[in-house]
């Protein structure tokens, strides 16, 4: 065999193994292909049957259990709500939207953000909330927020108005605290969760975050949760009573009476945080230069105020057990209790609050609660 027979033979097998390499190539290829096609056909049908399996098993756990609140399907709900058009506020897990019933009634619907397999301990809380008797959520003036903290002097509460509040606000919890049959820490207490009706009665809301806990139960260890600025310092060990709400409550009455919100990026750097600039004025006894000046009356009503803050004071103490319950505050609040207030003047963080009753006051209304019925 000559040199271009040889070299002609070479470069033909070449091109033969070339070509087989490549018909072997796109055979494998295609059964890459099909074979990703069926994987991922089968899990399209897997999670098809496995979320049908799911919903079934969750509408039977919902269906099997009782004195649930009333359940509407999401068309019932987009019908009520005109598709979720009219929106009320917006918190960290969803949106809240005004409705109405077929019977008239008006109604607020929350769309949550997030839509996953319903947990069941959070079942057993929505079971839990569903217990409590209460009035209807829509509430015409809307969330204190969106008084307390305006500019507006035509719009400023008057210091009647404002003690109303802080006493509904008072009730609410100590219901929640100890006329439940579950004892439940609601742990996210701030003035986007206080909504106005149009008398300016106020009503506690969204038990999205809430905790229900056996009554022999002193703590509970649970994960860290709420809205910073009204989260008190115990949350920092995970182990929480419902201590946590006076505190939360505490600092909402403060906003209450500053007009003002308790982390105001608006402010100066000394006066960014309200809870330290109250505790520098408390120091200095110089408190009265904190109060609201949108409504002349806030100031001419000064000694009630001062004694407010004083309350405000025992409510944001460090040690959670030197905090007041709230049932002592409501008696204090409706003046069915003597009530000693002794403030260490040495130290701005520490106050106690001695309460000698004198006759219990009638039962907490749940009327001051609000959220599904």
């Amino acid at each position: 065999m000559n040199k271009n027979a040889r070299c002609y033979f070479v470069m033909s097998t070449l091109f033969t193994l070339l070509i087989i390499a490549v018909i072997v190539n796109i055979d494998l290829l295609f059964w890459i292909v099909l074979c990703a096609f069926l994987l991922v056909v089968a899990i399209f049908f897997y999670r098809r049957f496995k979320n049908g399996f799911q919903q079934v098993e969750e509408d039977n756990y919902l269906d099997n259990m009782l004195k649930m609140p009333t359940r509407f399907s999401y068309e019932d709900l987009k019908n009520i709500t005109k598709n979720f058009s009219n929106k009320l506020g917006e918190g960290g897990f969803g949106s809240v939207c005004q409705g109405t019933l077929p019977t008239g009634s008006e109604v607020a619907v929350k769309h949550l953000f997030y839509v996953g397999p319903i947990n069941k301990s959070f079942i057993s809380e929505v079971q839990t909330i569903g217990n409590l008797s209460h009035f209807n959520l829509f509430m015409v003036n809307g969330s204190l927020d969106q008084w307390i903290f305006k500019t507006n002097q035509q719009l400023a509460l008057a210091w009647q108005v404002r003690k109303k509040i802080i006493l509904d606000i008072a009730k609410g919890l100590a219901y929640l605290h100890e006329d439940c049959n579950q004892k439940i820490i609601h742990l996210d207490i701030k003035p986007q969760n206080i909504l106005l009706d149009v008398n300016f009665n106020a009503k506690i809301s969204d038990f999205g975050l809430s905790k229900p806990i056996e009554r022999d139960q002193s703590q509970v260890i649970t994960r860290m949760r709420g809205t910073p600025g009204y989260m008190a310092p115990e949350w920092l060990s995970s182990v929480i009573t419902e201590k946590v709400d006076v505190y939360s409550f505490g600092i909402v009455v403060l906003e209450i009476l500053c007009g003002r919100q308790n982390i105001d990026e608006s402010q100066l750097d000394e006066n960014r945080h309200l809870l330290e600039l109250f505790r520098r004025k408390q120091e200095e006894g110089k408190l009265l230069d904190l109060v609201d000046e949108c409504n002349g009356d806030m100031h001419s009503n000064a000694t009630e105020v001062m004694e407010m803050m004083k309350i405000v004071a025992s409510c944001l103490q460090t040690e959670h057990a030197n905090r007041p319950s709230m049932s002592s505050l409501v008696k204090l609040f409706e003046g069915s209790v003597d009530v000693v207030i002794n403030m260490d003047e040495d130290s701005q963080n520490e106050l106690t609050l001695e309460v000698e009753v004198e006759s219990l006051a009638s039962t907490v209304a749940d009327s001051v609660l609000s959220g599904p019925r």
